[in-house]
């Protein structure tokens, strides 16, 4: 319920954006600016992530920081509280439930400076740590683990000036995170999360 109010409000977001962000000009990033953001994010791994469970989809609270070295090319870094992810059967019962942080950097460039609306893509890497995992139904008293992931990301995002220090902005991640999952010390294979990741925040510029 709380992932698709976040996914709800992230549509009508963008879409507000889309509508009024090209109509106005006056809105610039400068190289040794910082910006930060605050807001929500969905995780939501691909389907069929696993040939006999499947991680869930989950939402958290959002902290970003971004750093200009021209008034174009940025660096980027991703982090946020904890997102807790239920692990199910195929059939949808519940078998156990993991968090993760997946702090991420990314190298970012933003396109249309000087309008109100800079849209930019991106590229980085991703590093995803589990912790936390328990069991439940048929699986309660198993020790489950879930081992820390490399991989790389990729983004496509926007912010949308408000006045000349706030904005709002919207991105949306795909990330490799791939994990190594064991049962009570057998191997169960590799779960491949590889989840789309939407944001909305709000954003000031220092």
């Amino acid at each position: 319920m709380f992932s698709r109010l976040i996914l709800t409000t992230m549509k009508k977001t963008l879409i507000a954006v889309l509508i009024i962000g090209f109509t106005t000009a006056g809105y610039a990033h400068e190289e040794g600016q910082w910006l930060l953001k605050a807001g929500l994010t969905n995780v939501d791994p691909k389907s069929s992530n696993h040939e006999v469970v499947d991680a869930d989809a989950g939402a958290a609270l959002n902290l970003n920081a971004t750093y200009f070295f021209t008034d174009s090319l940025a660096l980027d870094v991703l982090a946020a509280i904890p997102f807790e992810h239920d692990v199910v059967l195929k059939d949808g019962t519940k078998v156990g439930d993991t968090k993760q942080l997946p702090p991420t950097v990314s190298l970012n460039y933003f396109f249309n400076n000087g309008g109100r609306f800079r849209p930019y893509i991106g590229a980085g890497v991703n590093y995803t740590t589990f912790f936390s995992e328990g069991t439940t139904g048929p699986l309660a008293g198993s020790d489950l683990d879930l081992d820390d992931s490399w991989g790389l990301s990729v983004q496509i995002g926007a912010d949308w000036a408000i006045n000349d220090r706030w904005f709002v902005n919207f991105d949306v991640r795909k990330m490799d995170i791939d994990s190594d999952a064991q049962l009570d010390g057998a191997d169960l294979g590799t779960v491949e999360i590889d989840p789309l990741v939407y944001g909305i925040s709000f954003g000031y510029q220092l």
